[in-house]
């Protein structure tokens, strides 16, 4: 069997939020009612460079391991702070089937995650959206909420004043504080590489959204402690009270994974003030990566992998 390649240009060819919005809701779903077997990621340190080097494997209706680097210091140097590779294999076999670029897979997956999040939790007369950061995150984040609420305005902060003028510019928005553009928000992002807290739970609005992407150790943060004390959703529950430093920290109370509500186990309470704390896991990455290899197949070679039943 020929191992196929697929580099990112490829891979953003064939990955469109309007279909990896509710595959990602799907691999939720069955991670969350026992269909998926995934081991909390594990990684190394490397040092000096102060980097993190991780392998994600998981199974669910396909077989896969992503290979990451987050490298916090590319940011001076100009270069992603994130790189992915990742590996698609046949649950049967074990055969590998593809080998493809995950960088543009970790992006849009993570923010197709927060959508069906933000489709679940915020009100849906959500209309004023604050985010947070500046970044690829940031960006991915807008494409993918547009899609699931009419936001009518757009309201952006950055640390990197610049970024946060030009980014709001390109998504028709407006550049201001943290606190200004969190303050009467209906949804709202945090897509950072801070390690203290960004936002304050003063500043929300009763019955906002909050999706947190950003600090995936157990000692950074974005969130204090004010805002982790609203109603708590997690991706994975192993996983956050393992990585998450805004949960550990602040010795916030998980009610949910996300997966858990999207599958009617609870109710999503969307009348509360919910925060979604999402840290990313491996399933979603292959779940993602099957979808573009069956449309790059054409579905000739995963059909089977495809189809549960």
């Amino acid at each position: 069997m020929t191992l196929t390649y697929l580099d990112e240009e490829t891979v953003r060819k064939h990955l469109r939020m309007a279909e990896l919005i509710p595959a990602m809701e799907q691999a939720l779903i069955e991670f969350s009612t026992g269909h998926v077997v995934q081991p909390v990621r594990n990684g190394i340190i490397v040092e000096p460079a102060g980097g993190f080097f991780f392998m994600m494997p998981a199974l669910g209706r396909a077989l896969g391991v992503k290979v990451v680097s987050f490298f916090p210091n590319n940011a001076a140097r100009g270069i992603p702070t994130h790189t992915a590779t990742i590996l698609l294999a046949d649950p049967e076999t074990g055969v590998p089937l593809a080998i493809m670029d995950g960088t543009v897979i970790t992006e849009m997956r993570t923010a197709a995650v927060s959508a069906a999040a933000t489709n679940l939790l915020s009100t849906a007369d959500a209309r004023v959206l604050a985010i947070l950061g500046s970044g690829v995150q940031a960006r991915s984040h807008w494409e993918a909420l547009k899609t699931v609420r009419d936001f009518r305005e757009v309201r952006v902060w950055s640390p990197n004043e610049q970024h946060a003028r030009d980014f709001a510019k390109e998504v028709g928005g407006i550049a201001q504080t943290a606190e200004e553009a969190v303050r009467g928000a209906d949804v709202i992002v945090t897509a950072t590489s801070s390690k203290t807290a960004v936002l304050k739970g003063e500043w929300l609005k009763p019955g906002c959204h909050v999706n947190a992407v950003g600090a995936c150790r157990p000692d950074w943060r974005e969130l204090d402690d004010k805002a982790m004390s609203h109603l708590l959703f997690v991706d994975s529950r192993e996983g956050a009270l393992r990585e998450s430093g805004d949960i550990l920290l602040s010795g916030a109370k998980i009610y949910a994974e996300l997966g858990e509500a999207l599958a009617g186990k609870v109710p999503p309470q969307t009348e509360e003030t919910t925060v979604f704390k999402s840290l990313g896991m491996a399933i979603e990455d292959v779940a993602a990566a099957l979808l573009v290899y069956s449309k790059v197949t054409k579905g000739k070679r995963s059909r089977a992998l495809a189809d549960p039943s």
